[in-house]
């Protein structure tokens, strides 16, 4: 108050009542209703209102009423398949069929190209550091002198118009360390986007043979219920007859009742399935739709490559490694930028202006160049530790990098190993269900014949129902351990292909 009472007295100007102590203590009653609204309006603020209902709870054993259902659920995208457009479909859904759906709906792939797009977007804002930096500035100035009795208030109005540039010349290599860790960023996403198809492709192929060995599953189990209750009438009219005991007939309901138990856990499971088929192609698991799927015939034979062969193909074509690789170079040019801003550098500026009085005829134009040299020295050591910092985080980068190798190399050399098996497997329950289809053709011969026991009938049946079951077992998990495997290697087709399933065709 005292500097600017002093600057009017230089100017000649006297000074209003309210601008001395004496002034302002004759006045001070003007102040009172302002000094009473502003302590009331800071002693009555409260929590804010949401969606007209209070913001929080009025107590902490309350619970917080929400606002009703408002239009602030997030909107549609409208670019997903519609079930309509894919019933034609379902008649003789293939593995093609749930990939291609998958691919398109699946919001972890429209999520991956989101995310993409904005590496991309950055990076493009991260190379405009190579060019100048021009803006365009304009003012309107307006001031006005304070009226006093003894002297009038003026005014003056000021306009200009400025234009700048700005060009940094040299930084030590700064400004392309931030451009090459938006580059080896946008890279990492766009791997890390081919991942999450792959991801899609295989999560689409499991559900899709899930689905299939369920049902396969429960056609076979309908198939030894069919034959549980041929034998539970035969029982029943052997012993009408006086050809068989009651513990016969007991027995053939006991063996009825637990293949029913059975075909009804099963058709759970083929709920189940259909719901996380309809989930991995981008629906609803309660979406209305009942597939009919073709399983394609297991190629005979062994892998064409070695595993070491598989894992030197994975090491190559893996995305995410390659996304962790990239990441991993990324923090390394971050450790340059860090670096190059404890170091000097160096800007070429200019402007040109034009400025505009009120009531002065004309203008005035100003011209302004200059060199620039910025050289850090003291800020808290805030840059060293941002240098620490980034040093830090590149020797984590590196090292996530190197564990997803080693992560890499024991999937592809764990899901061999576990492919190798499943094809045993599938050769050892081919023969099982031979051997056992004729066991039970003999003792069903034999019990007909009147020489052979209920026994020895349900015995040989329930080792062809088990017998089944291991074989479509054995069969899903063939098909799901290649495409485990395709994955792991990197190579998973975006159609559904599987080059692996070639080869072992191809060395029949």
């Amino acid at each position: 108050m005292k500097s600017s009472a002093n600057l009017l007295r230089k100017r000649g100007k006297k000074l209003p009542d309210f601008a001395t102590p004496v002034g302002l203590a004759g006045n001070w009653r003007n102040f009172v209703p302002l000094a009473v609204i502003l302590a009331f309006l800071g002693c009555a603020v409260s929590p804010p209102r949401v969606q007209s209902v209070p913001a929080t709870a009025p107590a902490p054993a309350v619970a917080w009423a929400p606002p009703t259902p408002a239009a602030a659920i997030p909107e549609k995208t409208g670019r997903i398949i519609p079930i309509e457009q894919v019933r034609d479909k379902l008649g003789k859904f293939t593995l093609a069929d749930a990939v291609h759906i998958a691919l398109q709906n699946n919001p972890a792939t429209r999520v991956a190209w989101a995310d993409a797009r904005a590496a991309a977007a950055r990076y493009g804002s991260a190379r405009g550091a190579w060019y100048p930096k021009v803006d365009l500035n304009g003012t309107l100035y307006y001031e006005k002198d304070i009226t006093t009795k003894d002297q009038p208030g003026g005014s003056s109005t000021d306009i200009s118009a400025t234009a700048s540039l700005s060009y940094l010349l040299f930084d030590f290599g700064g400004r392309s360390a931030v451009v090459e860790e938006s580059r080896q960023s946008l890279l990492a996403a766009d791997w890390t986007q081919n991942a999450v198809m792959q991801n899609t492709v295989l999560q689409a192929e499991m559900a899709f043979f899930n689905q299939a060995g369920a049902k396969a599953l429960l056609e076979a189990y309908r198939t030894s219920l069919a034959e549980a209750e041929a034998n539970l009438t035969a029982a029943e009219e052997r012993h009408r007859m006086g050809l068989a005991t009651m513990a016969d007939v007991l027995q053939a309901k006991t063996a009825f009742a637990e293949v029913k138990l059975a075909v009804l856990d099963t058709e759970g499971q083929v709920r189940t399935a259909k719901g996380a088929l309809a989930v991995a192609m981008g629906y609803a698991a309660n979406i209305s739709f009942n597939p009919e799927i073709e399983v394609p015939e297991i190629p005979r034979g062994g892998l064409a490559q070695t595993v070491d062969q598989l894992i030197k193909k994975a090491l190559a074509s893996r995305p995410d490694l390659q996304a962790s690789q990239a990441l991993a170079l990324g923090s390394a040019a971050k450790v340059r930028e860090a670096r190059s801003r404890m170091l000097p550098s160096f800007f070429a500026t200019g402007s040109i202006g034009r400025l505009w009085l009120k009531d002065v005829p004309g203008y005035t134009n100003s011209t302004i160049g200059a060199l620039q040299l910025q050289i850090p020295i003291f800020n808290g050591f805030s840059r060293n530790y941002d240098l620490l910092q980034a040093q830090a985080e590149a020797e984590a980068a590196r090292e996530r990098a190197r564990n997803a190798e080693q992560t890499v190399i024991f999937q592809v050399f764990s899901t061999h190993s576990e492919f190798l098996t499943a094809d045993e497997r599938v050769k050892t329950t081919d023969d099982l269900v031979a051997s056992a289809g004729q066991s039970e053709t003999v003792a069903l011969g034999r019990y007909r014949e009147g020489v052979g026991s209920i026994l020895d009938l349900l015995s040989a049946q329930r080792v062809l129902a088990v017998a089944r079951a291991e074989q479509i077992n054995a069969r899903l998990g063939w098909f799901i351990k290649l495409a485990q495997l395709a994955h792991d290697v990197g190579i998973l087709g975006l159609p559904g292909d599987n080059s692996l399933a070639a080869a072992a065709i191809l060395s029949r």
